[in-house]
């Protein structure tokens, strides 16, 4: 695979299929070190941890544990997700190889295994009512501990997630296709297509090298940005077509394209050597301005913030659990 992305993605079901670092590397011929570094690139990407202790137990955190139920639509366009109510494991994403050795659980008691479907060794419970949550990454980051909480609280639900819808279109064709039954998405202001409702905003922000002379300036002007290079989320990321549209919307036109990864030690890397500026919102944006070597650039304009928004399936009138699920993540 040639999309940083989706490489990472595939390193992380292989984690989980081998249940420890030392055991995925031995498994692959891949350092474990460079294992370590994409896990560390994709939580910092996903703006949440996947793991506990990697370097040891390697336990998958509960977001972790929902990202592995997730896969098949991270790395596949399939919109059907396990059910998780079904006594079945859930299979690996299909573009991930493992030909070379069965796959072993993470420990006894994880709740995802990625092997072949188990047979039932005990009378099947009731079914639990399942609500599908489509939301970039980011954005179930954001949400994980209002969902762990109405969990809790309904045990008669079960909440799984698409973590493949990023803008209000992929949001439109989830809900009209009856993929999702509450959908956040990113955008520039409320779309006309369907009824959506403002969540909240982040404001995307643009980084450079501490040593870089415009991260050292004490205002940035258009003029300056337009001859400065730009570092750039691969082209295929969902995330770099609406920070582009916020960047025109703000008439903010940045210099040539030097670098496009979704890598972020090679982007950390590229800023420290100020090879260009590089555009970031949400968790990814905050985690950018922490790190050693690394400032924000102040803009003597402000750039339009990113709004997050949430819509509901034209059925969520007729479930209740949905509309009290929605409401819950909304206050």
């Amino acid at each position: 695979m040639d999309r940083p992305s989706l490489r990472q993605l595939d390193l992380f079901a292989q984690m989980v299929a081998a249940g420890s670092l030392a055991r995925c590397s031995s498994m692959l011929g891949v350092p474990a070190d460079t294992i370590a570094r994409d896990m560390a690139s994709l939580e910092m990407r996903l703006g949440y941890r996947l793991f506990e202790d990697l370097a040891g137990a390697a336990r998958l955190t509960p977001a972790g544990r929902k990202t592995a139920q997730a896969m098949t639509l991270l790395v596949d366009d399939n919109p059907q997700l396990p059910d998780e109510t079904q006594e079945a494991a859930v299979a690996a994403p299909t573009p991930v190889a493992m030909a070379s050795a069965p796959p072993a659980p993470i420990e006894a008691a994880a709740p995802i295994i990625l092997t072949a479907p188990l047979i039932p060794q005990r009378p099947a419970e009731p079914l639990r009512q399942s609500i599908m949550l489509a939301a970039p990454a980011p954005v179930f980051g954001h949400l994980q501990e209002k969902l762990a909480t109405f969990e809790a609280a309904n045990e008669d639900i079960a909440i799984t997630l698409d973590l493949h819808v990023q803008s209000a279109e992929d949001a439109a064709m989830a809900l009209r296709r009856g993929h999702a039954d509450i959908a956040y998405f990113y955008a520039m202001g409320a779309p006309e297509a369907f009824p959506s409702r403002y969540g909240w905003s982040e404001q995307l922000n643009l980084y450079a090298g501490a040593a870089h002379p415009l991260a050292r300036a004490d205002s940035v002007s258009r003029e300056d940005l337009a001859i400065s290079p730009m570092i750039a989320m691969d082209w295929r990321s969902a995330t770099r077509a609406i920070i582009e549209e916020a960047l025109e919307r703000g008439r903010a036109r940045l210099g040539p394209v030097v670098m496009e990864s979704d890598d972020m030690f090679a982007v950390m890397a590229a800023l420290r050597e100020g090879t260009g500026l590089f555009p970031a919102f949400g968790a990814l944006a905050r985690d950018l301005g922490r790190m050693d070597g690394i400032g924000r650039v102040r803009l003597d304009m402000p750039l339009p913030p990113i709004e997050i928004r949430q819509a509901t399936s034209p059925r969520a009138a007729e479930t209740p659990a949905v509309e009290a699920l929605a409401e819950f993540l909304f206050l």
